[in-house]
């Protein structure tokens, strides 16, 4: 991934996309004062710096069926590079986990997941997370309500 120095019409370009990423380039060039030629070279820079990472839809979670989040702590046996990546490779199979981060603390890692109700949730926890490699302590936490969520990043 090359850098990049930003300038004022790129962040408005970023800021744009973040926001809706279905924009056509002349809507785009619109908003950001540029040609749309212009535009297009300066969006396709920051997709080949790495800066655009790629493009996705955002999908409703509860219009999906899965109204329930929970954010739950995972402990492992050992923190060996080996039981890291047994871990990491099985949690990239689950598609109910659409997070997972390793940290620096009393946990190894935490993971966000998403359930239908408190069966689905149980079975979450029972039948995948407590048989994943090396786990040995599962901590969880429900939320109640979502306050805020983006995927926009401050540019």
């Amino acid at each position: 991934m090359q850098t990049i120095d930003l300038d004022a019409r790129d962040r408005a370009i970023l800021r744009a996309l973040q926001s809706n990423g279905r924009l056509t380039n002349s809507e785009l060039a619109d908003r950001v004062g540029l040609s749309p030629s212009a535009c297009l070279r300066r969006v396709r820079l920051l997709e080949e710096s790495g800066l655009i990472a790629g493009y996705a839809m955002i999908l409703d979670q509860r219009a999906c069926g899965l109204p329930g989040t929970a954010f739950i702590f995972i402990t492992l046996d050992q923190q060996g590079r080996q039981a890291l990546d047994a871990f990491e490779d099985a949690i990239r199979a689950i598609p109910e986990i659409p997070e997972c981060h390793l940290l620096a603390g009393q946990s190894d890692y935490m993971i966000r997941v998403v359930y239908r109700d408190a069966a689905d949730l149980e079975r979450i926890h029972t039948d995948i997370l407590t048989r994943l490699p090396g786990v040995v302590r599962v901590n969880s936490t429900m939320t109640l309500r979502e306050v805020k969520r983006t995927t926009e990043l401050p540019v």
